[in-house]
């Protein structure tokens, strides 16, 4: 096991690496310069140029990233050029935010789909089955802004039991706050979830050891339960831990909707007053969170499945 982590944490970094080259050269083809929208349009060359030379825009690509791959590794992501604060102050405020509403989401999603999906599984072909499949697809086919902007006009502005925008102080402030927007996250995420897991108990439940277990005379549910999701499990870490990699970075209209202060909107914040060190600093960020859950499931997926283990040991 452990030498499976170290390969599996060596191929994460090579991963986090080639993202860091990508984000770094593409957020330079941005249209716009960054000191311009910081001092107007109507700033004199020359001030301009002072600036640049402050911020090290004006040396060459290569010697910036340099820099900014030296300083990273030191937890050191500049200044905002907007906001004039260090960039991990910026961006220290919103991981909680963003990692609490994914994290909600998540849960629910496997609250939702762990039932759901064992119940289609074992009444496949039947009225259960053609039902959550038909609401998987429904769901999964709905727009994020469409179903949190219904969710807010019922809960928070017909029925006045939730928030609407905003994080409140406290535990129970958060739960209200992030309810309806991990709700809103949880429709696309737990349909995938549904369907990979009907699919993989299907599979397994049509495997040889299983009619075994059934032709001794146990239930239904018990082999589905001790035999059959052990082994369907591991498609499901797998899903997840795509889709949260996706969420990280992809939460970006619910937190529009939701008035959430996230990652997400951050990111879209930086993008617009073309905010170079804050961009460089959350794909830092968004590139070290999903390699770190990829890697984890990857373990995880190893414990579930001894499989794993034995190929690489061949």
């Amino acid at each position: 096991m452990l030498r499976y982590a170290l390969a599996r944490l060596l191929n994460g970094l090579w991963s986090l690496a080639a993202v860091l080259v990508a984000g770094f050269l593409v957020i330079r083809l941005i249209p716009g310069d960054p000191v311009v929208q910081m001092l107007g349009i109507n700033a004199k060359p020359e001030t301009v140029a002072i600036v640049k030379a402050d911020l090290g825009l004006d040396r060459p690509i290569w010697s910036q990233f340099v820099s900014f791959i030296g300083n990273a590794a030191r937890g050191d992501f500049g200044t905002s050029i907007v906001k004039k604060v260090p960039v991990s102050s910026v961006i220290g405020g919103r991981i909680v935010t963003s990692v609490e509403l994914v994290a909600f989401a998540v849960l629910l999603s496997l609250l939702a789909a762990l039932p759901i999906g064992v119940l289609a599984a074992v009444r496949r072909g039947r009225l259960a089955d053609s039902a959550v499949r038909f609401g998987s697809m429904v769901a999964l086919a709905m727009p994020s802004f469409w179903l949190g902007l219904m969710l807010i006009l019922l809960f928070g502005l017909r029925l006045e039991v939730l928030p609407v925008g905003g994080m409140r102080p406290g535990l129970g402030g958060a739960i209200q706050s992030l309810l309806l927007p991990a709700f809103t996250v949880a429709c696309y995420l737990a349909p995938q979830l549904i369907r990979a897991l009907r699919s993989a108990l299907i599979e397994s439940m049509q495997s040889g050891y299983i009619e075994a277990t059934r032709a001794r005379g146990f239930a239904e549910l018990p082999v589905v339960a001790r035999s059959a999701m052990k082994n369907s499990l591991t498609s499901v870490v797998s899903i997840l831990a795509i889709n949260i990699g996706f969420l990280l970075s992809g939460t970006v209209v619910v937190e529009a909707v939701f008035q959430i202060p996230g990652m997400g909107s951050l990111l879209v914040q930086a993008v617009l007053t073309r905010d170079f060190p804050v961009i460089q600093g959350l794909i830092v960020v968004f590139g070290a969170l999903v390699v770190a859950i990829n890697v984890g499931a990857d373990l995880v997926n190893a414990r579930l499945d001894p499989r794993v283990l034995a190929g690489m040991r061949r």
